[in-house]
């Protein structure tokens, strides 16, 4: 819908979308203008400098997210005070993530630092760990940036869909984030939670359930930021107990077969709700 309103050039309207977002309780607003149609520079340029003269949402602070860099340095300019970039990598080379990171710091921004180093995409709890102190070295040491202006996103991925590899990807990201927070002092830690539930598209009961248990679990490790709706209406100890065995049996990786009893739940939920 945001993104249909920017092209049609209905500001007001998209700016309301911003507005509701404040008032279901979002802590950040993260403004993404990515599309092949779209001047993503201008429109970011734009849309910042109208939410900025709107005070109950210029009271959040912005997050500016692109895949393009000049995006996002175009985006840096508008901001008052701290805004967060999303996200730098190691993806393209040390000289890259440092070059971008110290145009994070210049502008004052902190940054999300992605689990991605030049071999690709962390998807092991090894991994995860290995790029995050690799990048939290080279951020404190070389840049001199403040370890609380980095938030590692250690990968949200998707459990439950029907291979065997992706059985470990939460319980995972749920031991590194326990790991950062412990061995990466200052550092936060922050990730997408609708990529966990994908295998679930079209049951929003399961897809919310799930990302009650991953958060409950998650933050205790110490996890601080997350991508979520704000209005979502589920919560952990919502869940009945005989359905919160079978979800965290899934995010924790506990049971083999767990996977398979989720998508009997699931389908048993699904024809429970349209009869």
């Amino acid at each position: 819908k945001f993104l249909r309103l920017i092209k049609e050039k209905q500001y007001d309207e998209a700016i309301s979308i911003a507005r509701k977002q404040v008032d279901d309780g979002a802590l950040v607003l993260d403004i993404n203008m990515d599309d092949g149609l779209l001047d993503a520079r201008s429109e970011m340029v734009t849309f910042l400098n109208m939410i900025a003269s709107e005070p109950d949402i210029a009271r959040l602070p912005v997050m500016i997210d692109s895949s393009k860099w000049d995006v996002i340095v175009e985006g840096l300019k508008c901001v008052q005070g701290k805004s967060i970039v999303n996200s730098i990598s190691l993806k393209e080379g040390e000289d890259v993530f440092l070059a971008h990171a110290r145009d994070c710091m210049r502008y004052g921004a902190a940054v999300v630092v992605m689990c991605f180093d030049e071999q690709g995409q962390a998807t092991s709890y090894e991994r995860r760990i290995e790029i995050a102190e690799r990048a939290y070295r080279l951020l404190t040491q070389e840049v001199g940036m403040n370890p609380l202006d980095i938030i590692f996103d250690p990968n949200v991925l998707a459990v439950a869909t029907g291979m065997e590899e992706h059985d470990s990807y939460a319980a995972d990201f749920i031991r590194a984030t326990g790991w950062i927070r412990t061995h990466l002092p200052g550092a936060h830690v922050s990730g997408g939670i609708s990529n966990l539930s994908f295998s679930f598209r079209g049951n929003n009961y399961i897809r919310e359930a799930m990302h009650a248990v991953f958060l409950y679990h998650a933050i205790q490790q110490g996890m601080d930021f997350g991508i979520v709706n704000p209005a979502t209406k589920i919560v952990y100890s919502d869940i009945p107990a005989d359905q919160l065995e079978i979800i965290e049996d899934v995010i924790l990786n506990r049971q083999p077969g767990a996977a398979e009893r989720l998508i009997e739940l699931a389908n048993r939920l699904g024809q429970e709700n349209s009869s």
